[in-house]
């Protein structure tokens, strides 16, 4: 390296010290929002994340052969990442020391803001194998299926003495991107044309000093006092994850992976947080979801937002910019919109309040709430109209041409192939037609449905009964109690799980439940599932149905969904065998326990306790699957704030494993995921 390079890069570090000193005081004297701190460990992975004023950062060390470090910034989804090669499985980070704010000001004024944490290690060397600043999407593609980053944001290393600095401009000129690693104690090998090589100290440590910044737009935090009414449950971790998540432009899905808006997630945490949610959280994810709706009325799934919007519209030819480019492929969040808006604005004291004030707002666009809310309403309407006029199998609501993936079970198997997801179909179109004729009877809407509007929402009622008498039948599976014993000892032993508790459920009715989805001819994906629970927290079912769902899903698994490790998403046992591997235990959507799920089930079986028509008997049935369900969310209450974890069986037992942590795991958990806070709503 030239002398001159060297002596520049020192004046860049001194100025980011000093920027770090002003950031620390003006951030220490806006006393509005309070300092939020606070780490989760899982398994060999350490989540530290900082939160003060416009600073809001997670930090991510993994440990073992191939340790990683992550900086996750909610503005931008932004980020900066490190990928290692270790000298040894043993190689382990130790807890950090607390995160601090960092901010440096560039010379065109403009400033990147970040945090710094002192951290030592054990078990190197560390030989440096991939660095990305930059886009969250880019560093998690990278993650996900090892593609490079694109050329445009490839960024070299800068070595000066002990320090190795990435950092570049945004590619539109905008502040840009910062990361640093100073090694305090031990060694730093290697150049430009040699691999860069952390070497431990004589004692077997390393201690570096990491720092990583972000020049993206920050976001506005809500204050947790605006968060939470005085109903919601205590838990320390889920109430700070959830503070983390919120903001006044829009809710984040989950950190590290999902720093930014999905709508589903957005729409189904609010579903389940409203008995406890204020205002402020319930106005902020509806508005976010109102403001990103398409001209045709179909919520967003997912938005492309600072860098990574930048560099789509270079590669895909596009006007040139930064705004978020949004993705309308699923079909499941066009159904909650209207259900979750009912929820607040007719059923929460605070919301009836501020109904008038809500619809009257406007979105950046200039279209009103109200009118927003109507333009969903019509799309509802004219998408399950065939259904409600002739209720065949043809006529259910589909996958997207060209898409193999529409609901939550996002990832490209987690409909074992279906075209026709029961959860849209049994649950979430009735009750979206459900919840689109009270808000129509209310006449909230009438001022936002246009002169001479010949009520376009009034066979709302009608066409949701046909729904919901008609739909869940296509999908029906019954699977007789001879060979729902077959089917369960042979799944068992091939997943090598015991099948004791199983069999000694089943009786002689055998098994019925529905299906997971109908392929493109009509026939079920015969894989029990969870998404039952959503009738049970949407619908006014049968209590004859009700029961039988609650039972279904909390019998012990691979009879039904229940594992001492939590309540799993999918049991392959009655499937095709060819369709088994794409629900193992280490898929996404497979045998798999997703948070948010255990909570659902919960809410929707304590909903149904409430009713005044429970016979003694059935009253008794689902209390019992409470009480089972109670059993296994609280053996895995430690992970209970993450996104998902997987399991494994000893001696009978069932123990907790993060996912994403054992080489055959498709994809990793987040940590802090939004719709994993929904259980502040069960004190």
């Amino acid at each position: 390296m030239s002398a001159v390079r060297a002596r520049t890069l020192r004046i860049l570090l001194a100025a980011c010290l000093a920027g770090w000193m002003a950031a620390a005081g003006s951030v220490a004297a806006d006393s509005r929002i309070a300092a939020l701190r606070f780490s989760i460990p899982e398994g060999r992975v350490q989540n530290q994340f900082y939160r003060r004023g416009p600073t809001a950062a997670h930090l991510v060390l993994t440990s073992g052969m191939k340790p990683r470090v992550v900086f996750a910034f909610p503005a931008g989804n932004s980020g900066a990442a490190l990928w290692f090669e270790a000298a040894s499985a043993a190689f382990a980070w130790q807890a950090p020391g607390e995160l601090m704010p960092v901010a440096r000001t560039l010379a065109d004024g403009s400033l990147l803001r970040g945090v710094s944490a002192e951290l030592v290690a054990t078990g190197g060397p560390l030989e440096v194998r991939e660095a990305i600043i930059g886009s969250i999407r880019v560093i998690r593609n990278y993650q996900d299926g090892g593609e490079a980053p694109a050329r445009e944001v490839s960024t070299l290393p800068a070595r000066s003495g002990s320090t190795i600095v990435w950092q570049r401009r945004r590619l539109d000129g905008g502040a840009g991107y910062y990361l640093a690693v100073e090694v305090l104690a031990g060694e730093l090998r290697g150049d430009e044309s040699q691999p860069l090589v952390l070497q431990p100290d004589r004692a077997g440590r390393l201690r570096l000093r990491l720092t990583g910044l972000t020049g993206d737009r920050p976001l506005t935090p809500i204050a947790a006092d605006d968060l939470l009414g005085a109903g919601a449950a205590r838990d320390p971790r889920l109430r700070r994850a959830l503070e983390f998540l919120s903001y006044g432009e829009k809710l984040l899905a989950g950190s590290w992976r999902f720093d930014t808006y999905f709508g589903r997630d957005t729409l189904m945490s609010l579903r389940l947080l409203a008995p406890v949610a204020q205002p402020a959280l319930m106005e902020a994810g509806l508005g976010a979801v109102l403001e990103r709706l398409d001209e045709g009325g179909e919520v967003a799934h997912e938005e492309d937002i600072g860098e990574f919007a930048v560099l789509r519209r270079r590669l895909e030819h596009l006007p040139p910019g930064d705004a978020p480019l949004l993705d309308y492929k699923m079909i499941d969040d066009d159904y909650m919109l209207a259900p979750v808006a009912a929820q607040y604005l007719l059923d929460m004291p605070a919301g009836r309040t501020r109904a008038q004030a809500f619809l009257a707002r406007r979105s950046p666009s200039g279209a009103s709430y109200g009118a927003l809310l109507a333009r969903n309403f019509r799309f509802v309407i004219a998408n399950t109209a065939p259904f409600a006029r002739a209720p065949s199998r043809q006529n259910l609501i589909a996958l997207k041409p060209g898409f193999a993936v529409g609901n939550w079970r996002d990832s490209e198997r987690g409909l074992g192939g279906g075209r026709y997801p029961y959860d849209v179909n049994g649950v979430w179109a009735p009750a979206a037609l459900t919840a689109i004729a009270r808000l129509d009877d209310s006449g909230l809407l009438a001022p936002y449905l246009g002169a001479g509007s010949t009520a376009p929402f009034a066979d709302a009622a009608a066409m949701a009964r046909v729904w919901q008498h008609d739909a869940p039948g296509f999908f029906e599976v019954s699977v007789p109690a001879a060979d729902a014993r077959k089917q369960v000892t042979a799944y068992a032993k091939a997943i090598g799980v015991d099948a004791a508790p199983a069999l000694a459920s089943i009786d002689g009715s055998g098994l019925t439940f529905r299906a997971l989805s109908l392929d493109a001819g009509g026939r079920a994906v015969a894989v029990l599932n969870s998404d039952e629970a959503f009738a049970l927290l949407l619908l006014d079912l049968p209590p004859a149905e009700a029961v039988r769902i609650a039972d279904r899903l909390t019998r012990p698994f691979p009879a039904g969904l229940l594992t001492g490790a939590g309540l799993l998403v999918a049991n392959a046992a009655f499937a095709d065998p060819a369709l088994q591997p794409d629900f193992a235990r280490n898929r996404y959507h497979g045998a798999v326990a997703w948070s948010w799920q255990q909570a659902l089930l919960a809410a929707g079986i304590d909903r149904q306790l409430v009713r005044g028509d429970l016979t003694p008997s059935a009253r008794k049935t689902l209390g019992q699957a409470r009480t089972r369900l109670a059993a296994a969310m609280q053996a895995s209450t430690a992970v209970r704030g993450s996104e998902l974890w997987s399991w494994s069986q000893h001696a009978g037992r069932y123990r907790v494993e993060p996912f994403g942590q054992r080489r055959e795991d498709e994809t990793e958990s987040n940590a802090a995921q939004l719709w994993s806070t929904v259980y502040l709503a069960q004190p």
